[in-house]
């Protein structure tokens, strides 16, 4: 397989998680009258539920897949990914919807997990946080035109946006089947018992700089999952953008897509210590910038999305960086360390995502002060992983 197709394939295995989000934005406002709900930002469980769903199932995915192999797994996860999706699009009730979330979740962590591990089997350290940062460059291109096909397909029904995941996993199913080969032979296979899971486990916690970043990861990306579970309600409700969300949120996602091409080539030359810790200290600047605006003058709409536009490009360099560090002693249990960093990264933000967008009363402030918070707690995380040194290059 070329190179170029790699990253293409890799990156559309991805996708399916953006898109299983984003697709769903602009439909968020639709979905609560279509079901009639009460409680404000019960809307955003569309988004929550799904993503706790994403988190947990990676602890058993990893060891399955460094024993049974990387690709049959995949293979079985995206026909559960297409079956589930086809559920959705015919689910009547909210709570029913909510639940094949979830479970549409813990199919995806699956997909996830395989799939970085694959990127772990034939890749390591700069190499690896190279070729992950050309993955995300093209991933981050689900983020810009997803919304906009939500929006568009709801011109039918907001049904169509569940749709869209029926396509996209059949075109990846096929993609597989045709051209992936399996990248861990039977040579590097471990048993798989209760045992062999928690030795794994272990040797992937025992890393001071593996635990220390995948929960500095947790924190950072809580700040990202409150932005996707509020954005809707921010553009339609506090800035009043709501017909033209898809396009704002496009260009949020256009910087993260062009920082992660950026970090692909900055990495070789500076190191992934080096972008990481000062892209922390800019993602606090951003945000306590946005913060201090916001409360000394209101919320106005120019000044607000330019720093929030710098502060998610920020995530395309701290995203496969992160990884990548934490990934790095791990070449014989990639499956287990791909779980453990997707599991605590996940698992965090979401709560924390999801605490912080329920905190949303009609303004922007709570989702700043989050923005703000969690930065300066992933810079403590940060620091402790280094032991207190930062900008140092040890890979």
């Amino acid at each position: 397989m070329p190179r170029w197709e790699f990253i293409a394939l890799i990156a559309s295995l991805l996708a399916m998680n953006a898109a299983a989000i984003d697709t769903m934005l602009p439909a968020l406002g639709a979905i609560s009258d279509y079901f009639e709900l009460k409680m404000q930002n019960n809307q955003q469980l569309i988004i929550y539920s799904y993503l706790a769903g994403f988190s947990v199932p990676q602890l058993i995915f990893g060891p399955l897949s460094d024993r049974f192999g990387r690709v049959g797994l995949l293979k079985l996860c995206l026909i559960a990914f297409i079956a589930l999706s086809i559920a959705c699009t015919f689910a009547e009730n909210f709570w029913l919807l909510i639940a094949l979330r979830f479970i549409q979740g813990l199919i995806s962590g699956g997909i996830r997990v395989i799939a970085v591990a694959i990127v772990r089997d034939l890749l390591a350290g700069r190499g690896m946080a190279s070729i992950m940062s050309l993955i995300m460059t093209v991933f981050m291109i689900v983020p810009i035109i997803a919304p906009i096909i939500g929006a568009e397909v709801m011109r039918f029904s907001w049904r169509w946006t569940f749709g869209i995941l029926v396509i996209l996993g059949m075109v990846n199913l096929v993609w597989v089947s045709l051209r992936l080969p399996e990248t861990l032979p039977e040579s590097k296979r471990r048993p798989l018992d209760i045992r062999t899971f928690g030795k794994a486990y272990m040797r992937v916690l025992q890393y001071r700089v593996t635990t220390g970043y995948l929960f500095a990861s947790g924190f950072i990306y809580g700040s990202l999952f409150s932005f996707l579970g509020a954005s809707e309600q921010i553009f339609h409700e506090v800035f009043e953008k709501g017909d033209k969300f898809a396009y704002w949120f496009a260009g949020i996602a256009g910087t993260m897509a062009v920082v992660s091409f950026a970090n692909s080539t900055w990495v070789a030359q500076y190191g992934m210590q080096r972008i990481s810790h000062l892209t922390v200290f800019a993602f606090i600047a951003f945000s306590g910038l946005n913060l201090l605006i916001a409360l000394l003058n209101g919320e106005m709409f120019a000044p607000v999305y330019i720093l929030l536009a710098l502060s998610m490009g920020c995530f395309g360099m701290l995203g496969s960086n992160f990884n990548a560090m934490a990934m790095e002693p791990h070449g014989d249990d990639a499956g287990s360390a791909s779980a453990a960093y997707g599991f605590a990264t996940t698992g965090i933000a979401t709560i924390l995502g999801y605490l912080v967008a329920r905190q949303y009363d009609g303004t922007v402030e709570p989702i700043l002060w989050g923005f703000f918070l969690l930065g300066i707690a992933t810079l403590i995380i940060v620091l402790i992983a280094e032991r207190g040194v930062l900008f140092k290059n040890s890979d």
